[in-house]
């Protein structure tokens, strides 16, 4: 089951909290979101940022990952026991192996510094855009392969009778297999039903979120379902 905390504030705006030490990011992106009609709470540190996110409502979070004491890794962590929010990393360190921490915690999408702002609004938007599509039940929509479940009214996925717990891109990325179960996928096919938006091939996202459903899928009993087409993609199939 997921749950998304949207709320917006008494001026009817979604409500984003930043959490970025550098003040001249923090107020450029700030001034930014602000100009195209969101209401922005900047917190300059980990610790407060959690503190803002506990005492608020929140439509989406964007977190620095370099972070003076509580680093945004850890932030993302704490907010994921918590809440299923789209969550935006925001990081200096674009390789894989980075990219793949952050993703690890829970974030939803992550944007490498530095960035152009036009770029940032559009996976703000997206992220948001989802997490509507998420919150929203579609009756009756029930899809079935292979002793897999998923409910997409209820939000469940289960294996036989077990239940499978997904983050909000993993269910995502299960709900896109699974309708399109025994047809090959390319990794843009992917980025574009998953994240909406381009997603730097560099950092083999899909590679990594693929992997993370596979091994929750797995770990509940279920076969080898999503098998890799070298130099394709993937596809979701019962046989070997």
């Amino acid at each position: 089951m997921f749950i998304f905390d949207s709320c917006v504030n008494q001026s009817g705006l979604k409500k984003i909290l930043l959490i970025e030490d550098d003040p001249h990011v923090a107020a450029f992106v700030k001034k930014g979101l602000e100009e195209e009609s969101f209401s922005v709470i900047s917190a300059p540190s980990g610790e407060e940022g959690l503190s803002a996110f506990e005492r608020g409502s929140f439509d989406l979070l964007i977190v620095d990952i370099m972070l003076p004491g509580i680093s945004g890794l850890e932030v993302c962590t704490q907010v994921r026991r918590q809440s299923h929010l789209p969550l935006l990393l925001l990081t200096a360190l674009g390789t894989a192996e980075n990219v793949a921490l952050g993703l690890n915690t829970g974030a939803d999408d992550y944007l490498v510094k530095p960035f152009k702002f036009i770029e940032l609004t559009a996976r703000v938007r997206s992220l948001l855009r989802r997490a509507e599509r998420i919150a929203e039940p579609d009756q009756g929509a029930v899809l079935t392969f292979a002793g897999l479940s998923l409910n997409d009214q209820t939000k469940s996925v289960h294996y036989e009778n077990a239940p499978v717990s997904l983050t909000a891109t993993e269910y995502r990325l299960l709900f896109m297999f699974m309708k399109n179960a025994r047809r090959a996928l390319s990794r843009m096919d992917i980025i574009d039903e998953v994240w909406g938006v381009q997603a730097d091939m560099s950092t083999n996202v899909v590679d990594v979120y693929v992997n993370y459903l596979r091994k929750k899928l797995e770990a509940a009993g279920a076969p080898r379902l999503i098998h890799t087409i070298t130099g394709m993609g993937y596809i979701m199939k019962s046989e070997l």
